[in-house]
């Protein structure tokens, strides 16, 4: 189903059941999966994939990107708060989720819509399944975030940041270029220094080791009779 006022090249693959929006945009030699929904005024790339079941809204995706199965972007950020009247509020997310080139996004990964600022993925990055990337986060170029990362919302990352499986970034916390970040370790301030950390709250991984080393030691001598 291609809206009347949308944008299809000729070379692009709309298969079976997939819908294009409104205004929407996509590129020469584009592939929507089946089931895929391309939103209103959506932007995808020449060369990118869609698998089926891809869900893509308020967002512009680059060119030769690979999207497998179940990936959301563009839906709005996790923001409310608390009005004087004790009422939990919803926080505008009016803004848009922008992926750069070469980009390949994993299997029911999500990344939300900025509010603030437009949530920005840089080309080259690699994301594995079940990753999420909360509104207003910025992920630097070449960047691979491994199964389960979690960013949170207005969190930064430089170039060729390597995270492990099950870490996380506290939201508003910058992590430079060139660092590599343990399965499971919890950033909560920010790193401005290249390295490898690990650990929560995350550090520098010989002093994490240093750490484990000298609390498996005093374990062992209150464990003694």
């Amino acid at each position: 189903l291609v809206h009347s006022t949308a944008m299809v090249h000729p070379t692009a693959v709309i298969e079976p059941g997939a819908v294009i929006m409104a205004d929407a945009q996509v590129g020469e030699g584009a592939v929507v999966g089946a089931t895929s929904v391309v939103g209103r005024g959506v932007v995808l790339g020449s060369g990118t994939t869609l698998a089926f079941g891809v869900k893509l809204m308020h967002c512009a995706v680059g060119d030769n990107c690979m999207l497998h199965s179940g990936v959301c972007i563009g839906a709005d950020g996790f923001g409310f708060t608390i009005s004087a009247s004790g009422q939990v509020v919803k926080k505008p997310q009016l803004l848009a989720a922008r992926i750069g080139d070469d980009v390949e996004i994993g299997a029911n990964s999500c990344i939300d819509r900025g509010s603030w600022r437009d949530t920005l993925v840089g080309s080259h990055t690699k994301l594995d399944n079940m990753v999420q990337i909360g509104h207003n986060a910025h992920v630097g170029e070449a960047c691979i975030l491994c199964a389960h990362v979690a960013l949170g919302g207005s969190s930064t990352l430089g170039d060729r940041v390597v995270m492990g499986g099950k870490s996380a970034v506290k939201d508003h916390t910058a992590v430079c270029s060139d660092v590599r970040i343990a399965a499971k370790a919890g950033v909560i301030k920010p790193i401005t220094v290249p390295g490898d950390y690990a650990g929560y709250p995350a550090m520098p991984a010989a002093q994490w080791r240093r750490l484990v080393v000298g609390l498996r030691g005093t374990a062992r001598q209150s464990s003694k009779p």
